[in-house]
């Protein structure tokens, strides 16, 4: 495993793929790449966002869900005690959506480039990301 799916880029690879980055697209696209990590606070977020209306699936979410975490395309990192504590403590300056200190704890932890569009993670100097 060497990439972590931040939030926006699951839901765009499984639901508006043209929104990715050709880099990206071909990272997703290559079978090397399997499975993709995912952090186990994504689904909470994915979950909140629909029930709150800010996110349309098209089905109910605990359908996408099961769909979109399938074990052969993502494996969902669990939220290990060292990953919730350095989400608390990273070093540097970091904004305080938990969520994305998560994410970013979680990538931190298992070594992995994360892919995001989020401009405010990309800036972290803490973290490798990919986007462009």
């Amino acid at each position: 495993m060497r990439y972590l799916l931040d939030t926006h880029t699951l839901i765009w690879a499984l639901e508006a793929p043209e929104r990715l980055p050709a880099q990206v697209q071909a990272i997703l696209g290559d079978p090397a790449n399997l499975p993709f990590g995912v952090a186990s606070i994504t689904p909470w977020e994915i979950a909140l966002l629909s029930t709150r209306g800010r996110l349309q699936l098209g089905r109910p979410v605990s359908d996408w869900l099961a769909a979109a975490l399938h074990p052969d395309f993502v494996s969902l990192l669990p939220l290990l005690p060292a990953i919730a504590v350095d989400s608390c403590t990273l070093p540097g300056s970091f904004h305080a959506d938990p969520a994305d200190r998560m994410i970013v704890a979680t990538a931190r932890h298992h070594g992995l480039t994360l892919l995001t569009a989020d401009a405010a993670i990309q800036a972290y100097p803490h973290l490798r990301t990919l986007w462009d």
